[in-house]
């Protein structure tokens, strides 16, 4: 069984309070991405995974795709190991939630193939133990994000017209350093009234995202990025999570945008 997890860019991005069980309360605006990684699961004897196209780093066996299936096995003792083979297009650790998405998606195949008769409400409550933005892909809407990602609200708007530019550098931001340059504050924030359908208008109404500015002064390339996009017109451009993607937001889209940027940054064009 074949599936294609997406990723997600975050609308706005701010770290209100460092909780006393070592995470951080967020608010964000997710929103998915039509950017996909492949998953495929097939029933074998032995639970293994291969992974090919981008590079992930660490060791393969603490894939957030075999924590999914030991987390089900807990309580469905008849799960059968299966052979998981996932091909990675969505670039590692670059604020997209590409393995929060892979891990999630696999919860969702192991439920299907396997008919587990998981709901939907408790597959986000095993996404949550799995990664903060995991349960976001379950119904895979825009939603506010608040707690530490877990906690959503659908909003219901279409950026659709729209051309989105994703632009990632190659490099890896480390989310422990990322939240090491920041002090989180409360943020007044009206998430509902703000005109989400004019992406023009983001900026003023106070949508930033609190990791951009250390992360761009630490690597200019991010700064760079930021620029080019905005000077080509964008409506709206930010970093996405703790980077290190930058985006734009394009309401007259153009071709040409991968020779704006040098040949080794990984440049995605995508119609919303």
């Amino acid at each position: 069984m074949l599936n294609f997890p997406n990723c997600k860019i975050n609308i706005g991005l701010f770290v209100t309070e460092k909780r006393t069980d070592g995470f951080h309360n967020i608010e964000s605006v997710f929103f998915p991405v039509p950017w996909m990684d492949a998953l495929e699961i097939i029933e074998s004897d032995a639970l293994s995974i291969q992974i090919s196209g981008h590079p992930v780093p660490g060791d393969p066996q603490t894939n957030l795709c075999l924590k999914a299936w030991h987390l089900l096995k807990k309580d469905f003792k008849d799960l059968p190991p299966v052979a998981v083979y996932l091909h990675k297009v969505i670039p590692a650790g670059a604020g997209l939630g590409g393995g929060s998405s892979n891990a999630t998606h696999m919860l969702q195949l192991l439920n299907q193939k396997f008919n587990l008769h998981i709901s939907t409400k408790q597959l986000a409550l095993y996404a949550a133990t799995l990664g903060s933005d995991c349960p976001f892909f379950v119904e895979n809407t825009p939603c506010i994000a608040k707690g530490r990602g877990e906690l959503l609200e659908p909003i219901h708007f279409s950026l659709k017209g729209y051309q989105l530019v994703l632009v990632n550098p190659g490099i890896h931001i480390a989310t422990p350093w990322a939240f090491q340059q920041i002090t989180p504050q409360p943020v007044d924030l009206a998430w509902n009234k703000i005109d989400w359908q004019h992406p023009e208008t983001w900026q003023q109404a106070g949508l930033l995202n609190v990791f951009q500015s250390p992360v761009a002064k630490a690597y200019s390339e991010v700064e760079g990025i930021l620029n080019t996009l905005q000077n080509q017109g964008a409506a709206y451009a930010a970093m996405s999570g703790s980077g290190s993607t930058v985006y734009g937001l394009f309401a007259q889209p153009h071709n040409g945008y991968e020779a704006l940027f040098p040949s080794g940054y990984l440049v995605k064009s995508l119609p919303l």
